[in-house]
């Protein structure tokens, strides 16, 4: 046991470090929980359980970016909390086999997502700076492009923080504190809302989630202090390998085993 929760607190360390500098620590994080016997449904639960402090803490950094933005925040927030209670009551629902068989291609979209969202990001600028009168109807679909992208986070945590800061260039946002601002502040509610439910149906699981949320906290501490001593290219390439390898054992372990 002891072993184990020393192992979950590392890769938590580690995930920290990543979604402190990079993103992507969802891509140990959860591969880690299911390692050690936490079933599918309940690893996933727990992993949003044990980003949820990570994204707190970052949005209250941003505090002051946001605040500039403060009448948007209200829309922002109930669209975040609606898409969590959908796309978490949809986890809920899902059976535990079927949600095994799709874990592989969940990965792999978060997984193109991470290593083509900096493309994804410049072609939404792009699209957003000819488009910054938008209509009625414009404005409506990105309400409902962004209660989508809510529910994908309620339901799977893993690449929600790209699909975010895609969607708010596309938005027509181009500060990047602001954005990032933005992105943990939908993270939190969405978490926040979706832990709510994963309480109230017993699907997380504590200790492990204690340990991983710990190792969290401690890398997102450290990587503050040494962020600018690494190369931010070798860091995301080290996430791309490990994405990879990741999606490519769970497609093995689900269709050749």
């Amino acid at each position: 046991m002891l072993f184990k929760l020393l192992s979950l607190f590392t890769a938590g360390f580690f995930g920290g470090i990543l979604n402190s500098i990079a993103g992507g620590g969802s891509f140990i994080t959860f591969p880690a929980l299911l390692f050690f016997g936490v079933p599918t449904i309940s690893a996933n639960a727990t992993n949003t359980f044990a980003s949820c402090a990570g994204y707190l803490s970052g949005a209250y950094a941003f505090r002051k970016d946001l605040y500039e933005h403060k009448r948007e925040l209200p829309l922002i927030i109930l669209i975040s909390l609606t898409g969590g209670i959908a796309g978490a009551l949809i986890l809920l629902q899902t059976p535990e086999s079927i949600f095994r068989e799709i874990i592989p291609w969940l990965l792999l979209f978060a997984t193109l997502l991470f290593i083509f969202g900096g493309k994804l990001n410049s072609t939404f600028k792009q699209f957003a700076s000819y488009h910054q009168h938008a209509s009625i109807i414009g404005r409506l679909l990105l309400i409902l492009l962004l209660l989508g992208i809510c529910i994908y986070g309620g339901f799977f945590n893993a690449g929600l923080g790209v699909i975010v800061l895609s969607y708010l260039a596309l938005a027509g946002y181009s500060n990047i504190n602001t954005m990032n601002g933005l992105k943990l502040l939908v993270s939190s509610a969405i978490s926040l809302i979706a832990i709510v439910l994963f309480i109230y149906n017993g699907v997380i699981a504590w200790q492990e989630g204690i340990s991983v949320l710990l190792g969290t906290l401690v890398g997102g501490y450290v990587a503050a202090h040494v962020s600018r001593k690494l190369s931010q290219k070798q860091i995301r390439s080290f996430i791309v390998m490990v994405s990879c390898g990741t999606t490519f054992y769970f497609f093995i372990e689900m269709y050749f085993t």
